[in-house]
């Protein structure tokens, strides 16, 4: 097996793989805390990066009918939510494209600053 490349979104806030810590996405990509998965309580995200995505599935959901896929970390294979696909109602197809962590199958911790301080040339660089 290859090595599996990872991406990191930064940010303040990370919410990452709660059974093997790789990162998934920030806080400025939450888009709603008001969901309810399998485990409990999860969150609607506009990007997370790090995940595989199983077949679309046709579901029946609380808000109506969804064509979703499950998604899993792309380290250690945990499943951790889904992603929309298609929403049949009008009213639900703002949540096409986005991803539903479940809050008991990730972790949210202290991320990095946005500017990092160049203490060499003394000034402020963006990463």
């Amino acid at each position: 097996m290859g090595r599996v490349f990872l991406e990191h979104m930064g940010g303040n806030r990370l919410f990452s793989c709660a059974n093997c810590g790789t990162n998934l996405t920030n806080r400025s990509e939450l888009i709603s805390t008001r969901f309810t998965g399998a485990t409990g309580r999860a969150f609607l995200f506009n990007k997370v990066v790090n995940l595989t995505y199983s077949e679309v599935q046709d579901r029946v959901m609380l808000t109506g009918r969804h064509m979703v896929r499950d998604v899993s970390c792309k380290s250690c294979e945990n499943k951790l939510g889904w992603m929309y696909e298609f929403a049949t109602e009008d009213n639900q197809k703002y949540k096409e494209g986005r991803v539903i962590l479940e809050r008991a199958l990730v972790t949210e911790c202290d991320g990095m600053e946005d500017r990092v301080y160049n203490v060499r040339r003394g000034r402020d660089i963006r990463n």
